[in-house]
């Protein structure tokens, strides 16, 4: 692959994490809290809150999938070396990241679950009580903050990868 190739397709990796990282960093850290001080009433912020996921995932979700192809593809010539994958520390850090992303897909998939569209609906309708919204709420921030820790520490090792550690 030719230098500009690679370019452009570890910029086109690095905007998907951006993307991704900087999102759920960005509603996690500003978005969330500063919607505490817009509304005392949990139903309220559940519901603005959905409104925004379902947005961010409009474009997060397509750049978490560009961002696995391109992370797969940088890497398809490592991981058909078992011997480089296994013996190197490169090869070990890419391993590492690789269970990483499945251990994030995994989170995302349950949170996906745990915000159905039956429950989307309840919250939308006002027809959820407020300890159930708490319960929601508890599982949803839980799940967020393990989403954002494992795509930091997925980052970290980019960046190990990307420094031939």
């Amino acid at each position: 692959m030719a230098a500009i190739e690679q370019a452009i397709l570890t910029w086109i990796h690095l905007v998907s994490a951006a993307i991704w990282v900087g999102g759920s960093l960005f509603i996690g850290i500003v978005f969330s809290p500063l919607l505490k001080t817009m509304t005392n009433s949990l139903q309220e912020r559940m519901q603005i809150m959905i409104r925004v996921g379902k947005r961010f995932n409009k474009i997060a979700v397509p750049a978490l999938l560009i961002m696995m192809a391109t992370g797969l593809y940088n890497s398809h010539l490592i991981l058909g070396k078992p011997n480089i994958l296994f013996e190197t520390s490169y090869g070990q850090f890419l391993i590492i990241k690789i269970i990483l992303v499945i251990i994030l897909i995994i989170i995302y998939a349950i949170h996906v679950r745990v915000i159905r569209k039956d429950v989307e609906e309840k919250i939308m309708s006002n027809q959820m009580s407020e300890p159930e919204i708490q319960q929601l709420r508890k599982k949803i921030i839980i799940l967020g903050e393990i989403t954002v820790v494992l795509s930091l520490v997925i980052l970290f090792l980019a960046s190990l990868l990307d420094a031939g550690v």
